[in-house]
């Protein structure tokens, strides 16, 4: 009987993912062979303190500080130290001995991307990356091998958990928007300092990847439009739920025509209002869902986890098995399919609706004037609702409009809420937001 070939596994960083990963290889190894068809062994696990506490119980024998090491000896590595550096030069290191690389490290994808999957290209070996988006959520090769044969034409993810952890809370209990991000806080979901999540930052790294998948062209972080939900009030979510939205913090990508009418791509990072009856409106409290819409296979959404240690060590552990399987049995590696160059559009070339809430005088006539201003400025008007208001200490009368508009250019869109400012009878903006779905 042959005996079986061993192929040593390096792994970078020890965290919530990391250990998790280090468990699985230990704990699993003779399943994981089977699958594999080579054992999988734990050479060492690279750290900047080998003495610190760690929450899962691991050979102390196997920690490390020397990285560039470990690396050189390995023929499948696994990143998860997260950040740009020292995590890129490692990574190219890694390709460029021939190991195959499994990362879950979204803003270097999304930063420098292009050069290493040149290096993974030139080296002919595989570089994964399915944990960088969504957690345990198996997303990435369904769109690159799945619908490889299909034409991709818009994506919508809830991508970031934190995220919606946070307007989840605020649409349940009417929370404002300081009390839930310390409640996320509270309970693991959010960063002491959540400038990366609640700024769209960590949402658009993944809307960079997704794009690049789903359109075969290289987008990077500078090519994504990121707004965050930090100015989303408690007077936001109730003005939505009020009108059948609930407000979520969406990354989309979608194909368009630019100015010019050839194709390109717009993506964004935004808070959005969806219809409660959307299925990406039911996406509670820190779960993830992407929402896919193809040519032929229509809509299709992929949900679950997105986010903790256990649940995207299973995404790194897919990763690891598939490359390992890829070496056990020859032939190329899995490589990025970029088939040519779609640009990527600004937004103010997208198109879509708005929710704007205006705060104005309440006489005769100021429906009509908004209604004319918006008529000239080519937007269409869904719905207007007008709510009145009396100052408790003024006795003066005001009323609130909420104004949902039918699709336009977001140029278009843009200028005429700037527009609408410059009126006499406008009190204030309370609110613009994006819509989807309607």
């Amino acid at each position: 009987m042959t005996e079986m070939r061993t192929l040593k596994v390096a792994l970078l960083g020890c965290g919530n993912v990391g250990a998790q990963v280090a468990r699985i290889l230990l704990e699993d190894a003779d399943a994981l062979a089977a699958r594999a068809g080579a054992r999988l062994q734990l050479s060492g696990i690279a750290v900047r303190n080998v003495s610190a506490h760690r929450d899962v119980e691991l050979p102390q024998e196997l920690f490390t500080t020397d990285a560039e090491t470990l690396v050189k000896d390995a023929d499948l590595v696994i990143e998860l130290m997260g950040g740009i550096e020292p995590a890129r030069t490692l990574i190219l290191s890694a390709l460029r001995n021939g190991a195959c690389v499994v990362t879950g490290n979204k803003a270097l994808l999304a930063q420098d991307g292009p050069t290493l999957y040149e290096e993974a290209d030139k080296a002919g070996v595989q570089l994964s990356y399915e944990a960088a988006v969504a957690g345990a959520i198996p997303i990435l090769r369904p769109i690159r091998d799945s619908l490889s044969g299909d034409r991709i034409t818009r994506v919508l993810g809830i991508v970031n958990g934190t995220t919606n952890f946070i307007l989840d809370q605020m649409d349940s209990t009417g929370a404002q928007f300081a009390d839930a991000l310390a409640e996320a806080q509270r309970l693991g979901y959010a960063e002491a300092d959540p400038t990366a999540d609640v700024e769209g930052h960590d949402a658009a790294a993944k809307a960079a990847i997704l794009a690049s998948l789903s359109f075969h062209t290289r987008f990077a972080l500078e090519n994504v439009h990121c707004e965050g939900i930090s100015s989303v009030t408690a007077s936001d979510i109730a003005a939505a739920k009020d009108a059948g939205f609930v407000i979520k913090l969406l990354a989309i990508a979608e194909k368009l025509s630019g100015a010019d009418g050839k194709e390109g791509v717009s993506v964004r990072v935004h808070p959005t209002l969806l219809p409660r009856e959307h299925p990406l409106a039911a996406v509670r409290g820190a779960f993830n869902a992407v929402f896919i819409e193809a040519e032929n296979a229509g809509e299709l959404m992929f949900y679950g986890q997105g986010a903790g240690g256990t649940p995207t060590a299973s995404a790194v552990m897919g990763d690891l098995v598939s490359a390992a399987r890829r070496l056990v049995l020859g032939g190329p590696q899995r490589t990025e399919t970029t088939t040519g160059h779609v640009p990527a559009l600004p937004i103010e070339a997208a198109t879509t609706s708005y929710y704007i809430g205006l705060d104005v005088a309440d006489q005769p006539g100021v429906l009509a004037r908004i209604a004319q201003l918006f008529a000239e400025q080519g937007v269409s008007i869904e719905i207007m609702r007008q709510t009145i208001h009396r100052d408790a200490e003024s006795n003066v009368e005001s009323a609130e409009l909420r104004i949902v508009t039918h699709r336009a250019s977001e140029a278009a869109l843009a200028a005429t809420v700037e527009a609408v400012k410059g009126l006499d009878v406008i009190n204030s903006v309370t609110s613009v937001l994006r819509v989807e779905g309607v």
